[in-house]
Parts: C-alpha cells; sequence; structure tokens
C-alpha cells in the first residue's frame, strides 16, 4: 500500500500512479519493481482546492539490481522488500528497457508498450513457437490482426518455417497476398482414401453417430478394396503377400469406390434365407449418396484414381514452397459435417511430416475458432479432430510442430490445450468466466494485471509467457491497410469498386452447387459391376432388387465426357453364381408361366336381376306366411275410415 497526496487538487502528478502502470520503490541500493492495480481516496471525495490524500495498491513484479557483471539488470526475485516509509517514485525509461529485455538477441519487435510508447514490445519468437502460443479477445478487439503480424514476424525469423491456417470465415487470404497459397473447395483435391475410417464414417453417416454394424462392415471392406487396388497396380504375388497384413483402414492407400460398393454387393448376394441383414443395404445407400453429393466434390471429383499424396502434401503444405510458404485453407465453402474431417486430416498430416521430416520441415498450424474443434465439453466435438490438436500440443515441440490458438471464448475450449500453450496474448475479454480462465494460467506473481483485462483497449494485449521476461501490457504495430484480414477478401466500408448490383443467379448457382462432380465415368464403372448392358436399356436386376440405386440407371444414360475409369477387379468377387439366388430362382418361374400358353376360359355371362315377386295376399287362408300386426294393418287403411270408427 502506498500513500501519495495531491496538494490542493492538483492532477498533473495523479497520472502517473494510474492503473495498470509500472513504479519504484526505493530500497537501499535496488529499486523494486511493482504494478499498480487499485487507487482509491480516502476520504471518497476529492476536493478542488483541497490536499487529497489516496492510497495506491501495488503488487511487487521483482527489483533492479547490480549483476555480478558490475551492470543494472532486472530479476523476478526480490532481496529486499521494502519497508514502511519507503519512497516510491516513477520508474525510469532504462528501467523499463531492463525489464521487458529477454536477454536473447534474436527478438521480433510486434509494438510498442502502454506504458512508454517510446520503448519496443519485444517477443523471443523461437520460444513462443517451440511451446505454442494462443491469442485470446472478444469479437472486434483486433485477433485477426494480431495473427498476421505474428505471422509474418515468425516467417522472417525462421526461413523453414511453413504456416496451415484452419480459416473458417474466409478472410486471411487478403492478409497475405503475396506469400501464401488459397486452397478452398473450388481448387481443392482432398481423396477419400487419405482419411481414417473414422474420419471417412464422419462423411459417410453425415455426422450422425455411425451404426456399430456399418462401421464394422467399412472396417472389413475398406482393406480389401485398397489391396485389390494394389493388387492391380503393382504385379508380384509375393510382394502382395508381404503387404497383404500391413495395410488397414487407416492406411493411406488408394482404392476404389467401385470395389468398395462391389464388396459391398458380394457380401448382399452371400445372403441366404430369411436372415437378410438391412444395414448392408442402408450402407451401400449412404456411401453412394456422398459420391453423388456435389458438395463433396473435393473428395471424389478425380475421375482416376492415383496415388497423389505427394502433389496433396506439397501443395497444401508448401514443400518446398516456391516463396509462398503460408496456407489459408478456406473452411466456409465446406459442408459443416465434413468440416471436422477435414480438420483432422490436416492436423495429423501435419504432425506426421513433421515427425518423419527429421527437423527439416517446421510446422505451423493456426486453429481460428479453435473451440469448435477442441471444446471443454468431452461429449462435443469430433474425436481424432480433438486428438490430433492434442498431439500437436503435447509433443509437436519435440518433431518442429508448432500450434497457435486464436479464441473468442477461451471458457468453451478445451483446458488441456490452453495449457500447453506457454505465450498468451490476451485482448479485451468481457466474459466473466473467460477471465477466470485467462487469469488461472497466469503465473501467481502477475494474478493482479488481468483486473483490468475488461477495459483494455482495442489493439491491446498482455503477453506473458515463455516469450517475454515479464507480463507485458503492449500494443500491436498497425498492419497496413491492404494486408488486413477480410472476409473473402472485401472489407466491412463498400468501395468504388464495390459492384452496385449483385448476379443472384450466380448466388443461387453457388448455394445449389450446380457444378457438381462428374460421375458418370464412376456410374459407368459401377453399372459394368451390376452386370447392365451396354445400352443400359436392360438392367440384369429385376426391378424388385432394391439393393440398386434408384436414379443411377437413369443417370447412367447420358454419355460420359471424360474417359471411363478402370473398372473393378473382376477377380475378387465369384461372379458365376447369381447375385441374389432366391430372387433370380423367383423371376425364372414368374417369367415360365407369363410365356406358356394358357387355355382360354369362358367369358361369364352378364348378371340378370331376378323377376320381382308378387306380394303376399293375407287374406288368403292357408298362407304359411305370418298374420300381418295391428300397426301394419292400421296403416293400410285410409285415415277416413279409423275416425269414423
Amino acid at each position: 500500500m502506498i500513500a501519495a497526496v495531491a496538494e490542493k487538487g492538483e492532477t498533473s502528478l495523479t497520472e502517473l500512479w494510474s492503473v495498470g502502470k509500472l513504479i519504484s520503490i526505493s530500497v537501499g541500493n535496488n529499486r523494486v519493481v511493482a504494478l499498480v492495480y487499485s487507487m482509491q481516496t480516502v476520504t471518497n471525495e476529492w476536493g478542488e482546492e483541497l490536499d487529497n490524500v489516496f492510497r495506491i495498491e501495488v503488487e511487487l513484479m521483482g527489483e533492479v539490481h547490480v549483476g555480478a557483471s558490475g551492470r543494472e539488470e532486472f530479476s523476478a526475485g526480490i532481496s529486499q522488500y521494502p519497508h514502511l516509509g519507503a519512497i516510491a517514485h516513477r520508474i525510469r525509461s532504462a528501467d523499463l528497457a531492463r525489464i521487458y529485455d529477454t536477454g536473447k538477441n534474436d527478438v521480433c519487435v510486434i509494438g510498442k508498450l502502454t506504458q512508454d510508447e517510446s520503448l519496443d514490445a519485444a517477443i523471443h519468437v523461437p520460444s513462443m513457437l517451440s511451446k505454442h502460443f494462443a491469442i485470446v479477445g472478444t469479437t472486434g478487439v483486433g485477433k485477426s490482426t494480431a495473427v498476421s503480424l505474428l505471422l509474418r514476424k515468425a516467417i522472417a525469423a525462421d526461413p523453414k518455417l511453413r504456416v496451415l491456417i484452419l480459416d473458417p470465415h474466409n478472410e486471411f487470404a487478403a492478409a497475405f497476398p503475396d506469400i501464401a497459397v488459397v486452397v478452398d473447395t473450388d481448387n481443392l483435391d482432398l481423396p477419400f482414401w487419405l482419411m481414417k475410417l473414422e474420419e471417412f464414417a464422419e462423411v459417410i453417416f453425415r455426422g450422425r453417430p455411425p451404426v456399430p454394424e456399418e462401421l464394422d462392415i467399412l472396417r472389413d471392406v475398406i482393406p480389401e478394396a485398397k489391396r485389390a487396388f494394389k493388387g492391380a497396380a503393382e504385379s508380384g504375388l509375393a510382394r502382395r503377400t508381404s503387404e497383404k497384413s500391413s495395410i488397414t483402414a487407416d492406411t493411406p492407400v488408394p482404392y476404389r469406390m467401385a470395389d468398395l460398393l462391389a464388396l459391398i454387393d458380394e457380401r448382399i448376394g452371400r445372403l441366404e434365407g430369411r436372415g437378410d441383414k438391412p444395414y448392408l443395404r442402408s450402407l451401400k445407400v449412404k456411401v453412394i449418396g456422398a459420391i453423388n453429393d456435389p458438395r463433396y466434390n473435393f473428395m471424389f471429383s478425380s475421375n482416376t484414381i492415383t496415388d497423389t499424396i505427394l502433389e496433396t502434401i506439397a501443395k497444401i503444405f508448401r514443400i518446398p514452397g516456391d516463396g509462398k510458404p503460408v496456407t489459408t485453407f478456406q473452411l466456409a465453402g465446406i459442408p459443416s459435417e465434413v468440416v471436422n474431417s477435414v480438420a483432422s486430416v490436416l492436423c495429423r498430416m501435419a504432425f506426421e511430416i513433421g515427425l518423419w521430416s527429421n527437423g527439416g520441415v517446421h510446422m505451423l498450424v493456426i486453429c481460428e475458432e479453435a473451440h469448435r474443434y477442441v471444446p471443454a465439453d468431452a461429449s462435443l466435438g469430433f474425436v481424432p479432430t480433438r486428438q490430433a490438436i492434442a498431439r500437436i500440443a503435447k509433443e509437436g515441440r519435440k518433431y518442429g510442430v508448432s500450434l497457435g490458438v486464436v479464441t473468442q471464448r477461451p471458457g468453451e475450449l478445451d483446458p488441456t490445450i490452453l495449457s500447453q500453450c506457454s505465450t498468451v496474448f490476451a485482448m479485451r475479454l468481457s466474459n466473466d468466466r473467460d477471465q477466470d480462465i485467462i487469469r488461472s494460467a497466469i503465473p501467481n506473481s502477475s494474478i493482479s494485471s488481468t483486473s483490468f483485462i475488461s477495459s483494455i483497449g482495442n489493439g491491446e494485449a498482455i503477453a506473458f509467457g515463455e516469450a517475454v521476461a515479464v507480463p507485458m501490457r503492449m500494443r500491436f504495430t498497425r498492419v497496413d491497410e491492404k494486408n488486413l484480414p477480410k472476409a473473402n477478401g472485401v472489407g466491412v466500408k463498400a468501395t468504388d469498386e464495390t459492384p452496385d448490383t449483385v448476379d443472384l443467379r450466380s448466388v443461387v448457382a453457388r448455394m445449389r452447387a450446380l457444378n457438381g462432380p462428374d460421375i458418370s465415368s464412376f456410374q459407368q464403372a459401377y453399372s459394368a459391376s451390376l452386370g447392365l448392358d451396354e445400352d443400359l436399356a436392360a438392367p440384369a436386376y429385376p426391378d424388385a432388387d432394391s439393393s440398386r440405386p434408384p436414379g443411377l440407371i437413369a443417370e447412367a444414360r447420358n454419355e460420359p465426357s471424360t474417359p471411363a475409369i478402370e473398372p473393378y477387379n473382376p477377380a475378387m468377387l465369384p461372379r458365376a453364381e447369381p447375385v441374389n439366388p432366391q430372387l433370380e430362382r423367383f423371376n425364372q418361374i414368374r417369367n415360365q408361366l407369363l410365356s406358356e400358353d394358357l387355355p382360354a376360359q369362358p367369358k361369364p355371362e352378364p348378371y340378370q336381376a331376378p323377376p320381382p315377386r308378387a306380394a303376399p295376399s293375407f287374406a288368403q287362408p292357408g298362407t304359411d306366411l305370418p298374420r300381418p300386426s295391428l300397426r301394419e294393418s292400421l296403416l293400410k287403411k285410409p285415415l277416413s275410415s279409423i275416425i269414423r270408427k
């Protein structure tokens, strides 16, 4: 607690004691550094012409002392604590420079100190990348701008660095026009065979929990389809025998969807009796539905299945790079049920590249809106994505793979991921829970530095962790207008180049995804596996067979505009027997009965109504009919005779 006096209401000197600033307390030959976090007057009043006494609450941060080399230096520890009556005064600029000096040469300037804008705010980039970093803040405080600034500094400091940005808002393409490659749904080629079984199931089941029986079928048939493709592409029985046990459903080996569907058809054909299992047909419908979905063009667009893993890695992860080490992966156009699978594939491959490159490539994965992929609730999110990001956070620094977490809700982020980020840039946070999360992550000696985190300005941040010596309140350097992140490359304000009208036809076309994948070649190969004729007019399957997808034959009648792909490997299926023996036998008997000449049946005579019967006369004696009742006899008599009587 420090006591001060403002004589005659003077306020010029009281600005030195404002919240968030550092002060010095003289203790012998040392100067103890303290942070102001609370101020109040003694009487709760302020007089303009009176001597106002006020008190300042500070937190001790360290001290400036003379080191062994004879030079003054800053240390976080305190050898001599202030005594009662010690003099507190304004901190020197030289002391501020010593406090925020990391003591390392390879530092980068990212802004200015809030307390003294004449001093640079510098961080140690290798320490920030080796142990990951996080940027948290409310919407609109400048997180994306800070990310673009830090990435440019990191690329300048490390030539081997390759940056992959998972961009859910398509805004970072405008921030790196000269050093980045934009990957979106138009130019993305991420083959389906690169996915693990859980990632592929996320696509097939459209984000819903997979059916256990159908997932087991996929686990069995995918390795068979991969071995069939490798057996057709390579020769040598010994090689295939040795590789048979090494191929699993998670091995990134190409395979054909026609082979996968043919294997499912084979299992359907093996069923006998009444034990028909409907989940086989359900799985087949789901697979064909995913192939025909135009939104999945980036997965199933290739007509010819080839091993393109080298080209995919070189394009996405910028190896060698060709002067553009950044890849902005735009996720806004990808279906929501596939985003988790794509993020899982990218994070998993980034870690494996760093693992198997032996330090030749340094990877940095930026997760914008990270609480979507690794939420605090373990029941939410996609498990493979959570595992891939957690693996980078826990083991990535050993292999040169770094993680950058950007979120506006740190309270909804997995605390394990945030705890692995050794450097945190905390911008303005308004939610109490988010503030508590950040306070728990800051070292105990600087908890008071977050007491005003809800009121700092735009572009300001409190940096703490491995990259800085002590928690530092700073303001990021302004980024050029041309390099600011913009959603879809368009600023918020309209310019002269902004069109006055919008082509609604193009907007609707993109909404409906009219430019879908050309699957005519796939349909031709799959129709061949079903046994269709060349003109596709007489299918080998009867109409009663529901295993044939509706609409497939009608779509396959169109002439393919591209060369037909290689059909499935016929050696892997016993096509000698019918697909469904019972149904085939039923159709044979039906056709035989319809073709036989049955004897003509005589035409029945038309129906003739019987002649009407005469009403019985009750007056005749000897009739067998019952006598009429009194009510019937009265109704038959005239009314005048009844009244007269």
